[in-house]
């Protein structure tokens, strides 16, 4: 059994030039907006684009699993601010 780590967490403005190589490993074209970035032993192997809704990845390692805890990471900060915002719309004021 391996004891791999995976850290999810967002991509820092340094990390500019690591992403647009992840991208061109992947033959993709470099994520645009805000965006996740998993981390497997500390090494970028996958990120995911919040404003896009699509993954890239790093085609000579196993990226399944980061994809999929990206995907779930972004799912779950959609139905935060989408909660925030109800709230938001339903907040009674009431008179100073």
């Amino acid at each position: 059994m391996s004891n791999t780590q995976i850290t999810l967490r967002s991509v820092g403005q340094h990390e500019t030039v690591a992403l647009r190589r992840l991208a061109e490993l992947d033959s993709a074209m470099p994520l645009r907006g805000d965006s996740l970035l998993a981390e497997v032993d500390g090494e970028i192997v996958a990120a995911y684009s919040l404003d896009e809704r699509r993954a890239i990845a790093d085609p000579f390692r196993h990226t399944a699993a980061a994809i999929e805890l990206l995907e779930t990471r972004a799912r779950m900060l959609a139905n935060a601010q989408s909660s925030l915002r109800r709230i938001g719309r339903n907040r009674v004021r009431l008179p100073a």
